[in-house]
């Protein structure tokens, strides 16, 4: 899994990013066919932001989350992410099962 991370008005930090590669491997546990992760981190006048998108095989998933600490920020990010991609495998494991039937 190749993860980019960059910053909007921010300098994403080696401690950020190591931060941010870390929460992203708990992705894996789930779903282990990602190719690419590509994380933006912002800082804006309301609070701080993370967007993230995730490219796997039959599509892009695609979660952003807000809030005042940018740490807070990226783990609710990467609950939404976890999220998505369970439904996702879910969604293809159904869909294999349907075609077996047939």
């Amino acid at each position: 899994m190749q993860i980019n991370v960059s910053g909007h008005h921010i300098e994403v930090t080696g401690s950020l990013r190591q931060y941010v590669e870390t929460k992203l491997e708990r992705l894996e546990r789930h779903y282990d066919q990602i190719t690419n992760v590509h994380v933006i981190l912002r800082v804006e006048k309301q609070g701080q932001k993370a967007e993230a998108t995730i490219r796997i095989q039959g599509g892009d998933i695609f979660a952003e989350a807000e809030s005042d600490d940018l740490y807070a920020a990226i783990d609710m990010l990467v609950d939404k992410l976890d999220r998505q991609l369970i439904k996702q495998k879910e969604k293809m494991k159904d869909h294999k099962a349907r075609d077996t039937i047939r």
